[in-house]
């Protein structure tokens, strides 16, 4: 429930909403301050559940050190290429980091999962019935050129965003901002849809982006297209020199308007960010072992097993080293693309899911660091398990007497990944059985070629990819397949081909990470609503299911966490019931190595590494390395 505050900065909410691409790129409004009826309240912050962790007053983030010393720099690695520095937009290749200079109203901390806080406003007024809220924003705000941020740039970003953003980013704020108006110099309203959903409202407006109209305007630059720098916005972080395809570096602003805020206390410590391009991962690993950067977030179980044995890390100049991630395993899947006609038939997908032997990956690949991926919500409670609920089967029920979905959703437990043996590759005799019988009941019969075939077309699986180090997982799933009489293999591009052919719907399967968040809510549609299909970043499966649009909706305005719970739960089995992926795997830790040039917190926050925002630099180590060309 939401906790209603009457006096000025007294006990405010807020809550943590996580917008997809889209959505997290404009939602700025105006407004104009109407009386409500009932009480308005005045606050620095707001949560849909409970209190918020931090008070109005509060001095720095309990998980920062307020006197942690600024300078240095932070480098890192990235794959492949880039050409544009606009994340906003589905052209070009964006470069790594692209939103390191931008921010939004309200903020999020990585301590409080459900509490947002005033950022670029000093408070927020709301009515009892959350029709709209009103941003009182920070006179100290300043753009980059020094010129000051008003309620005309967030109003105009919004509209930016509106006109020129990304269909499923468009296709969504229209049924949660119905209006926006400038009201003051420093006041911004936004007026809510009457339908949408509580939850939602103060969250989308909160994360708008604040760009500056005037630069607009002035250079005539467009948030559609590729861009050669970055959009003039008011971060602690400019862009620095870079080489297209090569290196990218972000500078810390000496004249950072939000230094001294509470939230920024401790923070942003480094004078200089930037990452070096590389071809692949075996490469990256070997500037890193040269000392050519200094940081690196370890992806591939295989080199974080066999790879971390080099004079520098045995010296101790490098660090190996493992912290806890407490934020939602992200449900990183194969997904079949639901446009092509061989891929509608569910008994077909479930003959194919069958043949990913996970346990077998994750022994002889993985040395067993990854858990299987069982929910779209895995490691946490909103991941449906076992039979439905009494509240669950209240949501569904009327959905199976529309037809939408089977009488067995109401009392079958939750689809989970089949259990292979971890011996050897093949799936067991059993499992070829069930893959062959649901591919017959299916019209799939092995033709005159030795695959599988239906009405004279032969049923072949592209995996795509861009990612060497993949290969080792998608050739034996291939090998597998090929067995079952499937014609399956692997294409490898280049990353803009990759991208291209995602965006274009030209695959039959590829990898896709899943990242749900702890409150889920109208975002979700960016992800698995219908009207989404046909152009999205995130819904690349292109689902389109009555059952699931319907249920969108319900998650989106639970009110209560029980609520929230309940019909997440429902909204996770019918997707696991449907079955568009292959669930891969997930960690709930971070593997990163780095040179010993860092300090950090001794007591991390559950829901950030936080390397880029609060670690530090410590100079000496940093200039002894150097002296002794241990780093580049």
């Amino acid at each position: 429930m939401r906790n209603a505050q009457t006096k000025a900065l007294a006990r405010p909410d807020h809550r943590a909403l996580t917008l997809g691409l889209g959505l997290a790129t404009g939602l700025v409004l105006a407004l104009t301050p109407l009386a409500a009826k009932g009480e308005t309240t005045v606050s620095h912050g707001y949560s849909n559940f409970g209190e918020l962790k931090y008070g109005p007053d509060f001095k720095h983030l309990d998980y920062v050190n307020p006197d942690a010393p600024k300078g240095g720099e932070f480098s890192t690695w990235a794959q492949g290429t880039f050409d544009s520095f606009n994340l906003f937009t589905r052209k070009g290749t964006t470069v790594t980091m692209s939103t390191m200079g931008y921010e939004r109203i309200l903020v999020s901390t990585a301590d409080d999962p459900y509490g947002s806080y005033c950022f670029l406003c000093t408070t927020m007024e709301y009515p009892d019935d959350l029709s709209w809220v009103i941003f009182n924003l920070r006179d100290d705000v300043r753009f980059w050129d020094g010129s000051s941020l008003t309620a005309e740039d967030i109003a105009f970003s919004h509209n930016l965003f509106v006109e020129q953003g990304i269909a499923e980013y468009r296709n969504i704020i229209g049924t949660v901002v119905a209006g926006v108006e400038v009201i003051g110099p420093l006041q911004v309203k936004y007026t809510f849809a009457d339908d949408a959903p509580m939850r939602d409202r103060i969250g989308f407006a909160g994360n708008s982006l604040a760009l500056s109209r005037a630069w607009f305007e002035e250079t005539g630059t467009r948030i559609d297209e590729r861009s050669d720098g970055l959009f003039m916005a008011t971060g602690p972080y400019k862009l620095g020199d870079f080489e297209y395809g090569r290196n990218v570096s972000y500078v810390r602003d000496p004249n950072y308007w939000g230094a001294e805020h509470p939230l920024s206390v401790g923070q942003n410590n480094f004078d200089k960010i930037s990452a070096i391009y590389f071809a692949d991962g075996t490469a990256a690993m070997e500037g890193f072992k040269a000392g050519t950067y200094t940081f690196r977030t370890e992806n591939s179980s295989q080199i974080w097993a066999e790879d971390y044995d080099f004079p520098n890390l045995r010296d101790g100049h490098a660090i190996k080293a493992e912290f806890p991630d407490g934020t939602v395993g992200t449900a990183q899947s194969f997904i079949f693309n639901l446009d092509k006609p061989e891929w509608q038939d569910p008994k077909v997908r479930e003959a194919l899911r069958l043949m990913f032997n996970f346990e077998w990956s994750n022994d002889a690949l993985f040395r067993g660091l990854y858990s299987r991926v069982d929910s779209f919500w895995p490691g946490i409670d909103l991941g449906a398990s076992g039979t439905p609920s009494e509240g669950e089967v209240t949501i569904l029920s009327p959905l199976v007497e529309q037809g939408l979905l089977p009488e067995s959703i109401l009392s079958d437990a939750a689809v989970m990944p089949p259990v292979h043996d971890a011996k050897e590759n093949q799936p067991s005799r059993k499992f070829y059985r069930q893959a062959n019988k649901l591919l017959e009941e299916a019209g799939w019969e092995i033709g005159s070629s030795g695959f599988l075939e239906k009405d004279g077309q032969r049923l072949s699986a592209v995996f795509l990819a861009y990612s060497p180090s993949f290969d080792r997982v998608i050739n034996p799933l291939v090998e597998n397949l090929k067995q079952l009489g499937v014609d399956a293999e692997l294409d490898r591009v280049d990353i803009p081909q990759y991208i291209e052919r995602t965006r274009s719907g030209d695959f039959d399967l590829v990898t896709h990470s899943i990242g749900m968040g702890f409150e889920p809510g109208t975002n979700l549609e960016q992800w698995f609503h219908s009207k989404t299909a046909d152009d999205s970043s995130r819904n690349l499966m292109r689902l389109r299911d009555p059952a699931v649009d319907a249920l969108l909706p319900i998650v989106a305005q639970s009110e209560t966490l029980d609520e929230l719970r309940t019909s997440t739960n429902a909204l996770d089995r019918v997707l696991r019931h449907i079955g568009f992926t292959i669930p891969q795997w997930y960690k709930n830790k971070h593997t990163v190595a780095f040179y010993d040039i860092f300090g950090h917190p001794e007591n991390l926050p559950p829901l950030s590494l936080g390397q880029l925002s609060f670690w530090w630099i410590d100079a000496e180590k940093e200039a002894a390395l150097k002296e002794a060309g241990v780093l580049k």
